[in-house]
C-alpha cells in the first residue's frame, strides 16, 4: 500500500449530480484486489463529446478507438478499466476493445460508434477481457446518480488519492454544472491532455464548440504539468456535454455567452491537473515555474519544462538545496532564446540573481526557508521579450524509484 501522498487535500471535494448521465463501478479482478477496477457511465440521451488523446507514437489500443468514435461526436457510454493499459499488445488489444464495447452495446442497446472506453495500468500484458465484459452487464442493471468519489476511485492505479473537482456557471442566465474525475500519478508529460480524465456537464453544447474549449483548455492545464518528463500511451482526456440543463443555444466557442463557462471549466481542468502533480509518486513538494520575457509563450513554455523536468532541479528541491545554479543550466538547455546577462531568477518571492549574476545583497537564509515547505515557486526572466508561461511540477525523490520499481510485482 502506497501511502497518501503529503500534499494530497483533505478529502474528496463535494461534487454535485449531472443530470443525464448514471455511472456504476464493479470489482473486475483485473490487477487488484477488494476494490472496484471498472467504471461504466451510460448516457439518457447521446451526449455530446470532444476529446484530446496523446500523441505517442504507441498508443494503446483504446486510444485508436476513441479517436475514430470522436468523429462522430456522439457518446452513449463510457467504459474505463484500471490496472492493464492494453496498451501494445498487438491485434489481441483491438479484439479486446471491440469485446468490451460489443459488451456495452449489448447490455445498454447503445450504438459502437457512440461508446467510449480507456485503460490504465501496466503495459504489454493482454487484457484479460473477460473479467470486463462479464462486469459490464452487472454495472448496467446498477446504474445510478453519480458517486463521484467512487468513480475517481475505479480509475486510480498508483494513485495515493482519488482526483475530483468541479465548478458552475451560467449561459444566457441559465446554471451549468461541471464536474470532472482524472487518474495520475507516474508517467507525467502530457502531450495532449492527461493520463485519464473525463469532465461532464449539463450543458446544452455542440461538439465543436466543446472541442475548441477542451483543446485550449487543456494547454492551460494538463499539458503545463509533468511530474516525470514520461508521455503515457493512454492519455485521455474526455469532455461530455449532456444538454440536461437546457440553456439556450451557442454554436460559437468565442461567443460572449461562454465567456463564463470557458473560465469555469479551464478552473476545473487546472484543479485536476495540480492534483495529479500533486500525487506524482513520492512527491513531497509541489513546484510552481514561471518564465517570463521569453520571445514568445511557447519559448516561455519550453523553458519552462526543461526547468520542471530538470533531474538535477528537481533532486535539489526535494533535498531543500537552494541551488539555483541548476535552474541557470536548465534554462541554457532549453533550446530557446535566451540572453545570459539579462536573466532573472526568484525563488519563493526572493530575487537571487539578475543580469545574469548573483544579487550583491544575496541572502540565501529566506530562500532556504522557502525551500523547507511544500509548495515551492521559481521565476525566471529570460530578457529577451514579452513572452510567458506557467507550468507546475513536483520533486524527484526516492520514493519515485520505489514505486516504479515495484509496479509490476
Amino acid at each position: 500500500m502506497i501511502a497518501r501522498s503529503p500534499l494530497a487535500p483533505a478529502r474528496f471535494p463535494s461534487l454535485p449530480p449531472i443530470a443525464g448521465l448514471r455511472l456504476a463501478c464493479g470489482e473486475a479482478g483485473i490487477k487488484y484486489k477488494d476494490r472496484a477496477d471498472v467504471l461504466l457511465v451510460a448516457f439518457d440521451r447521446p451526449a455530446a463529446v470532444a476529446g484530446v488523446l496523446t500523441k505517442s507514437a504507441t498508443a494503446s489500443a483504446a486510444i485508436a478507438w476513441c479517436r475514430k468514435a470522436l468523429t462522430g461526436g456522439q457518446a452513449a457510454a463510457l467504459l474505463v478499466n484500471a490496472g492493464n493499459a492494453n496498451a501494445f499488445t498487438g491485434a489481441a488489444g483491438v479484439e479486446s476493445v471491440t469485446l468490451s464495447v460489443e459488451a456495452v452495446c449489448r447490455a445498454l442497446g447503445a450504438e459502437e460508434n457512440r461508446v467510449f472506453v480507456a485503460s490504465t495500468g501496466v503495459i504489454g500484458e493482454p487484457l484479460p477481457d473477460k473479467k470486463v465484459t462479464d462486469c459490464v452487464g452487472r454495472l448496467a442493471g446498477e446504474l445510478a446518480a453519480p458517486n463521484w468519489q467512487a468513480a475517481a476511485e475505479a480509475i486510480m492505479t498508483t494513485d495515493t488519492f482519488p482526483k475530483g473537482a468541479a465548478r458552475s456557471a451560467t449561459i444566457d442566465g441559465q446554471e451549468v454544472r461541471i464536474c470532472g474525475i482524472a487518474k495520475g500519478s507516474g508517467m507525467i508529460a502530457p502531450d495532449m491532455a492527461t493520463m485519464l480524465s473525463f469532465v461532464f456537464t449539463d450543458a446544452d453544447l455542440p461538439p465543436g464548440v466543446l472541442r475548441a474549449l477542451l483543446e485550449r483548455g487543456a494547454e492551460r492545464s494538463f499539458n503545463a504539468t509533468t511530474v516525470d518528463g514520461d508521455t503515457s500511451t493512454s492519455d485521455t482526456l474526455l469532455l461530455f456535454a449532456t444538454g440536461a440543463a437546457g440553456n439556450a443555444p451557442v454554436t460559437d466557442w468565442k461567443d460572449g455567452r461562454l465567456k463564463a463557462f470557458a473560465a469555469a471549466l479551464d478552473e476545473v481542468l487546472i484543479d485536476l491537473a495540480q492534483q495529479v502533480v500533486r500525487d506524482g509518486e513520492g512527491a513531497s513538494k509541489f513546484i510552481t515555474i514561471d518564465v517570463s520575457e521569453a520571445a514568445s509563450a511557447r519559448a516561455a513554455k519550453r523553458i519552462a519544462l526543461a526547468i520542471a523536468n530538470s533531474p538535477l532541479v528537481k533532486t535539489a528541491i526535494a533535498g531543500e538545496d537552494a541551488n539555483w545554479g541548476r535552474i541557470v543550466m536548465a534554462v541554457g538547455k532549453a533550446g530557446e532564446r535566451a540572453d545570459r546577462d539579462r536573466l532573472s531568477i526568484s525563488i519563493g518571492g526572493v530575487e537571487v540573481a539578475r543580469n545574469g549574476q548573483r544579487v550583491p545583497d544575496y541572502d540565501e537564509a529566506p530562500v532556504a526557508a522557502h525551500m523547507k515547505g511544500q509548495e515551492i515557486d521559481i521565476a525566471v526572466g529570460v530578457g529577451i521579450g514579452r513572452g510567458r508561461a506557467r507550468v507546475w511540477t513536483c520533486d524527484l525523490t526516492h520514493g519515485y524509484i520505489s514505486i516504479n520499481a515495484d509496479y509490476r510485482s
